[in-house]
């Protein structure tokens, strides 16, 4: 089986950056996989798109070397297997608030005997290499994603369930939650509170030996969280990367244009 780079990443001890997919669409997403990201996850929770666009996004991306990765709608069997069978060598799974159901979530990941995944695998028995079924086990990633209240609660549970890979937080729901809708939701927060529940997060992970995610909106906030010890950040996505190229571009033709616009004005006098 080919090896799971991101984990050769973090034995070597570097931070990784992560690509995030939420356009339903193979050229796109072979487009920002060739932008030198480590890996590169399909949302499929709040993407625009479904299934049958997530196996030709993943086919898009191999031929640039980037470890694929999903982000399941919900902690359910059957899609967390589905998107395994596809090729993701990694699955984020959203709103997991308790032990038991990181637990729960684990065991949709790994094939027995430390697992229940069913035996399958249309897809990644092609993609990833001979021996896929001996390997597997050892080389997907599984991250729960911490983002409520009642995950902060369970922290140190979630962090301990056996044979997770790390935390994924997902700022704007975590920071919706914890402050009961006080803030907004959004990335790269600012406020005390919030860099200090990233950091017990980041703590909790160390303590147990996983590793910690965030998503993140810019590249010097993210920059900031390898310092505060996470080890994988997220830095936009295909549709705020687009809208900020094209909303830039815009602009700097309307500047463009004003200037000269303005020139012309001043010659006539």
């Amino acid at each position: 089986m080919i090896k799971n780079k991101l984990k050769e990443i973090w034995a070597a001890g570097r931070p990784s950056i992560n690509g995030w997919l939420s356009i339903g669409n193979a050229f796109t997403a072979e487009i920002m996989a060739a932008q030198g990201y480590d890996s590169i996850a399909i949302d499929i929770q709040h993407g625009a798109l479904d299934y049958s666009s997530v196996l030709p996004m993943f086919q898009a991306t191999r031929a640039s070397g980037v470890v694929p990765l999903a982000r399941v709608p919900w902690l359910e069997p059957g899609i967390i297997m589905k998107v395994l069978d596809a090729g993701a060598y990694g699955v984020i799974c959203p709103m997991v608030n308790t032990a038991a159901q990181a637990a729960e979530f684990v065991s949709y990941v790994r094939y027995p005997p430390h697992g229940q995944r069913s035996f399958g695998p249309t897809r990644v028995s092609f993609a990833a290499g001979p021996n896929y079924a001996g390997e597997a086990n050892d080389e997907i990633l599984a991250f729960a994603m911490v983002e409520t209240r009642q995950a902060m609660d369970n922290l140190d549970g979630i962090a301990a369930a056996p044979g997770l890979d790390g935390i994924y937080v997902g700022p704007a729901d975590l920071t919706f939650s914890l402050t009961q809708g006080r803030l907004a939701p959004a990335f790269d927060r600012e406020e005390p509170e919030m860099i200090e529940a990233l950091k017990t997060i980041v703590a909790a992970c160390k303590r147990n030996n996983i590793r910690a995610a965030l998503h993140c909106g810019t590249p010097d906030y993210a920059a900031r969280a390898i310092d505060w010890g996470f080890d994988m950040t997220t830095v936009s996505g295909d549709s705020r990367l687009l809208a900020a190229a094209a909303a830039a571009s815009v602009a700097k033709f309307r500047d463009a244009v004003g200037q000269i616009a303005g020139a012309d004005v001043k010659g006539a006098y």
